[in-house]
């Protein structure tokens, strides 16, 4: 069976997006979608997404990560989605759509390259010694570095993922270095195992805290570079509970075509 296929990428963030209001495909098991996200013998992709059709909102998100099982919320495949939903003519300049935590409400470009996607609002960020540790819709530790250019974010990320603390569920681990003007991040991701080059839910994770340890409030906007690019996280910030917060970033298709199944 041959089904179409669109991957888009969001700051470096690439996914498989299958439109599966007209798929044909049903009950695909977590080893195909393991082969298909991986970069020597599939298409290639950090995760793949389905959109599926939902009567109370405009689409429905569903995310698997690159070793195949469901994942929890994905912030540059929710930008991703986005903006595939208005490739296929689903939405215009905003929508509201599903994903696994919740709904999100989201605004596009015209030209359908650019998306602010609302992110979960935050009321709670816990310590792991010098680190934060917080959830925002995915599960996060923080930790601030210097030199983070030369830091060896594999064997240092795995280390954190898989130790005591976070080995049964497993953790995304991001380090930042203060830049002045901007954040830089970097970040090893669960369920992809391996550093990618952007992470929404981390850069999301990682301005909240550094909002928290510099004791901001107000109306505060973080320019954020990844490896991928240029991101950007909008939030208000009462010194209690972190609110309207924003994930604004490129969501590009990159490529079409079909793969059998």
């Amino acid at each position: 069976m041959d089904i179409q296929f669109f991957k888009y990428q969001g700051a470096g963030n690439d996914f498989i997006l299958i439109d599966h209001r007209v798929s044909p495909l049903q009950n695909i098991s977590y080893e195909r979608i393991e082969q298909l996200c991986d970069r020597r013998f599939g298409i290639g992709a950090d995760g793949l997404m389905f959109l599926t059709t939902h009567d109370e909102y405009d689409f429905e998100m569903h995310y698997y990560n690159a070793d195949g099982k469901p994942g929890s919320m994905c912030g540059n495949g929710g930008r991703c989605i986005v903006a595939f939903a208005k490739h296929l003519g689903i939405i215009d300049r905003d929508t509201n759509f599903l994903a696994v935590d919740g709904p999100h409400y989201a605004k596009i470009s015209e030209d359908g390259n650019w998306v602010d996607l609302q992110m979960i609002d935050i009321d709670t960020i816990n310590r792991d010694g010098d680190a934060f540790v917080l959830n925002t819709g995915s599960p996060h530790y923080v930790a601030q570095m210097e030199n983070l250019e030369d830091y060896d974010v594999f064997h240092n990320g795995q280390a954190i993922r898989n130790n005591d603390t976070y080995k049964e569920k497993g953790i995304n681990v991001n380090f930042v270095e203060d830049k002045g003007d901007y954040l830089f991040v970097r970040t090893f991701e669960r369920g992809v195992e391996d550093e990618t080059y952007a992470c929404g839910t981390g850069v999301t994770a990682v301005a909240l805290s550094m909002a928290q340890h510099k004791n901001l409030s107000g109306h505060i906007k973080t320019p954020v570079k990844v490896l991928g690019g240029d991101l950007s996280i909008e939030f208000d910030y009462n010194g209690k509970e972190f609110t309207h917060v924003f994930l604004c970033g490129p969501a590009e298709k990159v490529f079409e075509g079909q793969v059998s199944i």
